[in-house]
C-alpha cells in the first residue's frame, strides 16, 4: 500500500503549474516577465513567486470559500500582481473587491493584469494598508516580500487606515491580510470591526529582529469568535534547538485561515 502511494506521487504526470514553476526557476528571480496561463495573460515583476501563487490558488485551492451571495465583498490587502483576484473572480464573477498593493512596480503589473483579463468590479488602491493615513516607510523587495519591515530599498509610500474602510461596510465575506509582518498592527487597530468578517486569511511573519507576538494575534482571533487553522510555510528548521540561521529574516511564517463562528451576515 505504501509503495503504491509513493509510486503514485513520484510518477504522477506533471501538471501545467508544475511545468510553469520549473520554467520560472530557470528564468531567475526579480525580472519582469509576461506569460499566459490557462487563458490568462500575466505581467509580473518576479516569475518564480507568481508561479507558486498560481499553484497555491488554482491547483491547491487554498483560498476557496463558500459565500452566501454571488456578490461577496472581498478585501485583498497585499494583492501583489492580482493572482488572488483572478482566482476570486473565477469563483464569483460578480464579487466586489477592494485590492491594496503599495509597491509601485508591482501595482503597475496588477493594474495591467486586470485590464488584460477584462476584470471588472475591482477597486485598486496603490497604498500600504496600515493603522493610519500618514504614510509609511516601505521596503521594496521586488516580488511578493515588500513590507514596512523589509530593510532594503526603503521608500516612503502613502498609507490607508484599514479600520476606517471596514467601518463603512456592513459585512465582509473575506478579508485577506498578507502584508509581510504588518498584520498584527493593522488587525489590532481593526479589532472592533472583525465581527463583520466571515472569513479571515492572514500570513503571520515573525521577524527575527522583533518580538514574537503570535500569542497576541491568536488570542485576538479567539476573543472575537474565530476558529483558526494554521499551516506552516516558508523556511523551516529541522533542529530548532541547534539551527539558528535564517535566510529570509524570519523564524516563523504561517498561513492562518480563520472562520468567524459568530458571524451573522
Amino acid at each position: 500500500m505504501v509503495r503504491a502511494i509513493i509510486k503514485k506521487i513520484l510518477f504522477r504526470p506533471k501538471t501545467d503549474t508544475d511545468k510553469l514553476v520549473a520554467q520560472a526557476n530557470e528564468y531567475g528571480r526579480f525580472k519582469e516577465h509576461e506569460f499566459s496561463f490557462r487563458g490568462m495573460k500575466l505581467k509580473v515583476t518576479d516569475f518564480v513567486s507568481v508561479a507558486w501563487q498560481l499553484k497555491e490558488f488554482f491547483d491547491d485551492g487554498r483560498m476557496n470559500f463558500i459565500a452566501d451571495t454571488q456578490k461577496p465583498v472581498i478585501y485583498d490587502c497585499g494583492a501583489n500582481v492580482g493572482v488572488s483576484i483572478l482566482y476570486y473572480k473565477m469563483l464569483y464573477p460578480e464579487a466586489i473587491i477592494k485590492a491594496f498593493e503599495p509597491d509601485p512596480k508591482v501595482f503597475s503589473c496588477l493594474k495591467k493584469n486586470m485590464e488584460n483579463n477584462r476584470i471588472s468590479g475591482v477597486e485598486l488602491v496603490n497604498k500600504a494598508v496600515w493603522n493610519n493615513n500618514d504614510g509609511v516607510s516601505f521596503g521594496s523587495e521586488g516580488a511578493d516580500g515588500g513590507s514596512v519591515f523589509y530593510q532594503g530599498n526603503k521608500i516612503t509610500l502613502p498609507s490607508i487606515r484599514l479600520k476606517e474602510l471596514l467601518q463603512k461596510e456592513q459585512k465582509i465575506d473575506l478579508l485577506k491580510v498578507d502584508i509581510e509582518g504588518a498584520e498584527l498592527e493593522v488587525l489590532v487597530d481593526c479589532e472592533t470591526e472583525l465581527k463583520k468578517v466571515k472569513y479571515l486569511f492572514l500570513e503571520y511573519h515573525s521577524w527575527i529582529s522583533s518580538k514574537q507576538q503570535l500569542d497576541v494575534l491568536l488570542k485576538m482571533l479567539t476573543d472575537n469568535g474565530f476558529r483558526y487553522y494554521i499551516h506552516s510555510i516558508g523556511e523551516t528548521l529541522q533542529q530548532p534547538f541547534v539551527e539558528q540561521q535564517f535566510s529570509n529574516g524570519m523564524d516563523v511564517q504561517l498561513d492562518i485561515h480563520a472562520i468567524n463562528e459568530h458571524y451573522k451576515g
